[in-house]
């Protein structure tokens, strides 16, 4: 069984950047395909970004596209998310989690594997 920890989230002024990791225990991470979510007070829990265990296809939400970037460390077991030029509508719980993903359309919606416990990003002045 895969366990996720994310760590890195904090307050951060609009503008400012933020990089977020998530590590992994147990199994490696090196079969799986990795999601970053969020989830802001009153929303419903969006997919943010993705990279695959194959070959690091990203994916990215429209809403961050350019501004962030996924990546992996399969030697640490480690997926991070460098977040840049966060404005306050980037505030929420980021989540990181396994595939496999549902997908609305193209855009990614939920995740069926592991997840983790979060960890709170706020972007305020």
């Amino acid at each position: 069984q895969v366990q996720l920890v994310e760590s890195g989230g904090g307050l951060v002024q609009p503008g400012g950047s933020l990089r977020i990791s998530c590590a992994a225990s147990g199994p490696t991470l090196d079969y799986h395909d990795i999601g970053w979510f969020r989830q802001a007070p009153g929303k419903e829990r969006e997919g943010v970004s993705s990279i695959s265990s194959s070959d690091g296809t990203t994916y990215y939400a429209d809403a961050v596209k350019g501004r962030f970037a996924i990546s992996r460390d399969n030697a640490k077991n480690m997926v991070y998310l460098q977040m840049n030029s966060l404005e306050p509508e980037d505030t929420a719980v980021y989540y990181c989690a396994t595939d496999p993903f549902i997908y609305d359309g193209r855009h990614l919606v939920d995740a069926k594997g592991y997840w983790g416990q979060g960890t709170q990003v706020t972007v305020s002045s």
